[in-house]
């Protein structure tokens, strides 16, 4: 059997499937090492993604208001014990930034989290919002239950 020519020169004038073999990078593919900027794989602008604030914000009570502009706040959350299972109190103290120093022992406060203010304080107080409803205070009018316009057995 009589070739004509070299065996490297019959593969020459194949096309290479891959850009990887020997090095050589085609010129056609050489999209792949490129980030796609397609809108399939980013989201389009108008959809707003919603911030997840977990861990952003906490609520705990002020144990300490010695310093300028920081207090002192205590962070209670249940967790399970490990061997028992049974859901146990946890306390954490955490510095919070409190620029107008409004804020006393006992003062019921929520953190928010911010950017470092200090090397331990990342928090800002902020005053929780009094709750509605709950126990009548002693002294205060109690108003009777108003009637449902149902006439009971023994009304009619």
């Amino acid at each position: 059997m009589l070739l004509t020519s070299p065996p490297i020169l019959q593969f020459k004038s194949l096309s290479l499937s891959t850009p990887f073999l020997h090095g050589a990078i085609s010129t056609t593919n050489t999209n792949l090492f490129k980030p796609s900027t397609t809108s399939a794989t980013r989201p389009p602008s108008s959809v707003v993604v919603p911030v997840i604030k977990a861990m952003r914000s906490l609520q705990g009570k002020v144990v300490c208001s010695t310093s300028d502009k920081t207090v002192a706040v205590e962070v209670v959350r249940l967790a399970p014990h490990p061997k028992y299972k049974r859901r146990v109190r946890k306390k954490k103290k955490y510095q919070a930034h409190d620029p107008l120093n409004q804020f006393k022992v006992g003062d019921l406060v929520q953190l928010e989290k911010g950017r470092p203010i200090s090397k331990n304080k990342t928090f800002w107080a902020v005053p929780v919002p009094p709750r509605s409803g709950g126990k009548p205070k002693e002294g205060a009018v109690v108003e009777p239950p108003k009637e449902l316009g149902i006439p009971l057995e023994s009304q009619i």
